[in-house]
């Protein structure tokens, strides 16, 4: 069979145009696969630094809070019987009642202060919950699995701080807005501050860390000498909530 030069002109065009279809799909495809995960953070044992003076700049700010509960798919429910809190604020009196630094308790003295779960190293509401629906962590992230919590309040009676929420009512009606990559709860369950255990996995920080105006949270491994929470302890004075429980709490107030 003989082909003239203007057939094998058209052939050699029509080869081209399919390789270079090849070459562009494949490039399409390569940009439609995700690329590689972001490292994880890791510490052997991550602690909280609050620097109060930082944030007690501005009282009135709450961007730890609304970005800890807009992720999370915190509702928010009126009155005290009810609300579900991660994050609050509340008095230093209350929050540090066997405080006697006479002088500290007199600088502080009415001001509200951050409080959540303290992420125990010893916590108490992993040994009493009967179905291990909260458990701690190699890192000392004390966990919770909302489908393996049977809400028999067992973990609120045995944290001293006062950090977890009972759910007496369905959450999600009281949600103006919904983020869609973090589970929400159900009537009957408990739940509490899990330290944005998701961002530390995907190689991010805590949000109330990033979100604070003031950088007044510093967030790392206590274990690591070198770390800056660790440099912040050695140089600053530092209170827990009632250390002498014997809980351990990994949440540290600068004052």
């Amino acid at each position: 069979m003989r082909i003239d030069r203007r057939t094998l002109l058209r052939l050699t065009g029509l080869s081209l145009l399919v390789g270079a279809g090849k070459k562009v799909a494949g490039a399409l495809r390569m940009a439609d696969q995700p690329g590689p995960s972001p490292a994880p953070l890791q510490a052997r044992r991550w602690a909280m630094v609050i620097d109060l003076p930082k944030c007690l700049k501005d009282e009135g700010c709450t961007k730890c809070i609304e970005a800890c509960h807009r992720l999370h798919n915190v509702p928010h429910i009126a009155g005290s019987r009810h609300e579900v809190k991660w994050i609050w604020k509340a008095s230093f009196e209350n929050v540090f009642p066997s405080q006697e630094n006479a002088y500290v308790a007199a600088t502080l003295r009415g001001k509200e202060v951050p409080v959540f779960c303290n992420h125990c190293a010893d916590p108490p509401c992993v040994r009493v919950c009967p179905t291990q629906a909260t458990w701690k962590r190699q890192d000392g992230v004390v966990m919770m699995d909302w489908h393996r919590c049977i809400g028999c309040r067992y973990c609120m009676v045995a944290c001293p701080y006062g950090s977890r929420s009972f759910n007496w009512e369905d959450p999600r009606p009281h949600l103006t807005q919904m983020n869609p990559d973090f589970p929400t709860r159900t009537t009957g369950v408990v739940e509490k501050c899990t330290l944005c255990y998701e961002r530390l996995d995907k190689g991010q920080l805590p949000a109330c860390v990033e979100a604070c105006p003031e950088k007044a949270m510093v967030f790392g491994d206590l274990d690591d000498p070198t770390s800056e929470v660790r440099r912040r302890l050695q140089e600053r004075y530092s209170i827990r909530r009632t250390p002498e429980l014997g809980t351990q709490p990994e949440i540290y107030y600068l004052v």
